[in-house]
């Protein structure tokens, strides 16, 4: 084992040189560049865009959000600001794609058992991010897949966030901020073609109505149909459209209305067997260390007996990473519904005012046929192409999703003899609601085995579902005020915010009595549960910025977060072991950062780096003596994050950045087979990385790597199965050229080497899902 990450460190760093040698490729091509241009001086005046190449940098000065009112070289926290202008170039299309570009954060965790995440299920410094995303500052529920179409820049802030919105993810959250209508014509529009049958289009259209008084309307639009490169039968097909219209923009009160619809009509992807995986173990069933000695005895002969049947499996073949074990039936339809208004006034003395009300609904019908690569579900005798699997189960999902929100936050300008002040003030009311319906088989074959290395979909399941009449409803209201405030005295910026959340969440469910009880419970009783919990969460963050330069600081900071009961699913159980339950006290984090941010070459190229430790207090572990359930678990993260952003000369862009981290279970139970006190879908180490440059006549190429160190997986009691999945490299790369002042065309092809990789797996170890195959896409963008 000491051998073995020897031998990945050392690779690790080849592969690190490597990859900063490559960023560093374009020296010579700007150094021929100059040349060219020195010797052809009047054509190359003639072609260059000076403007158009500052316009389309990767650098942002700030975080689009009330609460932080200075540049990011002058705000004391870790924030990656993902411009559009980086997400065209990549041709991502989602938020997950997006997020590639900020180190230590992903989609590593696949599901639970049989289960399969829906939607962003993110991962950011160790911990479940998904409940943290926001569009424009205010919260976002729903298990969507997030498209990018109608977004302008992503804002995300690592560590706590409890003071920003309150009940929040231990390590950050992520803000997707809107386009909305400017004062000026475009009319834009691209279309995609590309592997895996891939086929989209987006449209948007802004258009002045009235220019004297400010009034403006913007379109946009995207149709999508899609197959994925990696995998046979996934698809990913949706249409929205995201109209906004904008009042009195070019006076002290703006009012902006903005409304989104999004359908998607899916096909999910359960997986893949980890069979053949390095560090796969055949599943066998495990000999019983406790009862009678005979017991004892017949079930180590059951265990023994079990390992001779499964014994081919210990060097049996990968399978075909595009197999899917699903069925023609599956299906991921979601709709979704967002109205916005937001009020904007600057009152005459400096005083800003800005107040938000959004209504948004997100329905979600899931169906899909999962599986689980138990000693109990397989078959292997004979050749391997005659081995089946029991497809486990269905896994329904009937789900609705509304939330109303209204947020006022009020900025003040002001002076106390040498200190110079930005108050922002606000207040925000949310109900949010999550309802889930029972959904189970009513007639016909719904279980049947498939092949494991020759799946068919389209093997025939004769089955009908619906309601069952159970169902769990949970309503979380809440009632926010926070006070921030930054002071400005000679070289020094000190931040301190503080936010009181009072909240309570309701959960009430009704189950259907499915078999007779020794209690002689009815088949059919309805049996209600109703839990409620309520309280006052008080969140702070204190800072002190140190300017060393006008344009570079140090600082240091503290901060803190909590999650109550059902704060994330709107789930409460009445379960000991379960951390939803009412109980018990919300989950805690502390964090403290400490770093420096540099602005440089006139501020076009910004450099960051930070050291941190996050501290997760509360979690819920069992007395091994006594079996009680206490909240004595703590968790910690602690690392080291670097980041580089903008332009390096004229026409050479540049984004990247890279992450250490040591995650660890500091008390509590050991989440791995080898006792080691790991946080589970974690990479130690992460790099991601993009450079284009603009050649004199007009073609642009860029490209980058990515890193992603060796990840645990969470343990469950699985006997088998991979505990880990191997650190993995990933090149893709772009060229772009303008055919004319209207139209370019784009070229993306991503993962250069064709590496097989694995990008999550499941908790239990027996599913994962498989990277980008080699793959490409061209994009024609239409500008007027």
């Amino acid at each position: 084992m000491i051998k073995s990450r020897k031998h990945a460190q050392s690779r690790f760093n080849q592969h690190m040189s490597a990859a900063l040698a490559a960023m560093l490729l374009p020296v010579a091509a700007h150094a021929v560049a100059a040349a060219d241009e020195q010797a052809q001086a009047p054509q190359t005046l003639s072609e260059v865009k000076v403007q158009g190449a500052a316009e389309d940098t990767f650098k942002a000065d700030r975080a689009v959000s009330a609460k932080y009112t200075e540049k990011l070289v002058d705000t004391a926290q870790t924030i990656t600001v993902i411009k559009k202008e980086l997400i065209e170039q990549q041709g991502a299309v989602s938020l997950t794609e997006a997020l590639r570009n900020t180190p230590g954060v992903g989609a590593f965790f696949l599901g639970e058992n049989g289960n399969t995440n829906t939607g962003d299920a993110i991962f950011m410094r160790g911990f479940d991010t998904s409940g943290s995303i926001y569009v424009d500052g205010v919260r976002d529920v729903g298990s969507i897949t997030r498209d990018i179409f109608n977004i302008e820049q992503i804002d995300v802030l690592k560590g706590p966030a409890g003071t920003d919105n309150g009940r929040s993810a231990p390590t950050g959250s992520i803000n997707l901020v809107s386009k909305r209508p400017q004062l000026e014509d475009a009319y834009l529009g691209s279309a995609t073609v590309g592997s895996g049958k891939q086929r989209r289009a987006t449209a948007d259209v802004n258009q002045v109505i009235n220019a004297d008084s400010g009034t403006a309307f913007r379109l946009n639009a995207l149709v999508q149909d899609s197959e994925n490169p990696a995998r046979d039968m996934i698809k990913n097909k949706r249409w929205a459209v995201a109209p906004s219209l904008a009042f009195g923009l070019n006076g002290p009160t703006r009012f902006y209305l903005n409304f989104l619809h999004v359908k998607q009509d899916n096909i999910p992807d359960g997986g893949v067997l980890t069979i053949g995986l390095p560090g796969y173990t055949p599943p066998y069933l495990a000999a019983a260390t406790t009862g009678t000695p005979a017991a004892i005895a017949a079930s180590a002969a059951a265990a023994a007996a079990d390992r001779i049947r499964l014994a081919p499996l210990a060097t049996a073949p990968r399978v075909n990473p595009k197999n899917f074990y699903g069925s023609e039936k599956d299906h991921d339809n979601v709709t979704a519904d967002q109205f916005t208004a937001r009020l904007e006034h600057d009152f005459a003395n400096g005083v800003k005012l800005q107040n938000t009300t959004r209504y948004g609904k997100n329905k979600q019908d899931y169906l899909l046929t999962a599986f689980m690569a138990t000693s109990a579900n397989l078959i292997v005798t004979g050749t391997p192409d005659t081995w089946t699997m029991a497809r486990s189960t269905l896994t329904y999902k009937d789900q609705t999703n509304k939330v109303l929100t209204n947020q006022t936050n009020v900025t003040a300008e002001f002076g106390t003899g040498a200190v110079k002040h930005t108050l922002v003030a606000g207040l925000e009311f949310i109900t949010e609601k999550q309802t889930n319906y029972t959904l189970a088989t009513t007639a016909g074959t719904a279980i049947t085995r498939t092949s494991i290395y020759n799946p068919n979909p389209a093997t025939p399941q004769t089955f009908t579902y619906a309601r069952t009449g159970a169902q769990a409803v949970g309503n979380t209201d809440t009632q926010a005020v926070y006070l921030f405030d930054t002071a400005k005295f000679g070289d020094w910026i000190i931040n301190g915010g503080l936010r009181l959340d009072h909240f309570s969440t309701t959960y009430d469910s009704v189950a259907i009595q499915g078999t007779a009880t020794p209690q002689t419970i009815p088949v059919g009783t309805r049996i209600a549960t109703n839990l409620k919990v309520g309280d006052t969460l008080v969140n702070g963050k204190l800072s002190a910025l140190y300017k060393l330069t006008p344009e570079s600081s140090v600082y240091a900071l503290a901060a803190s977060s909590k999650a109550p009961p059902g704060g994330t699913n709107f789930s409460l159980s009445a379960n000991a072991n379960s951390a939803a339950n009412p109980n018990y006290d919300p989950q805690e984090t502390t964090n403290y950062e400490f770093g420096g941010k540099w602005d440089l070459l006139q501020q076009k190229l910004s450099l960051s780096a930070a050291v941190y430790r996050t501290t997760v207090k509360n979690e819920v572990e069992q007395d091994a003596t006594s079996g009680t359930y206490f909240q004595t678990g703590e968790k910690r993260n602690q690392g080291v994050e670097l980041g580089v952003t903008g332009e390096i000369t004229r026409g050479w862009l540049v984004s990247a950045g890279y992450t250490r981290m040591s995650a660890k279970v500091t008390n509590g139970r050991a989440v791995a087979a080898d006792g080691e006190v790991y946080l589970a879908y974690t990479p130690k180490q992460s790099f991601t990385s993009w450079t284009s440059y603009t050649l004199p006549f007009g073609l642009t190429v860029g490209g980058g790597v990515r890193f992603n160190d060796q990840l645990r997986r969470g343990t469950d009691g699985a006997v088998g199965t991979p505990s880990h999945i191997d650190s993995y490299w990933v090149a893709d790369a772009m060229a772009s050229y303008p055919l004319n002042k209207h139209i370019d065309l784009r070229l993306n092809v991503y993962n250069l080497t064709d590496k097989e990789y694995v990008a999550a797996i499941n908790k239990s170890g027996y599913r994962y899902t498989p990277g980008q195959p080699r793959s490409g896409s061209l994009t024609a963008n239409i500008k007027f």
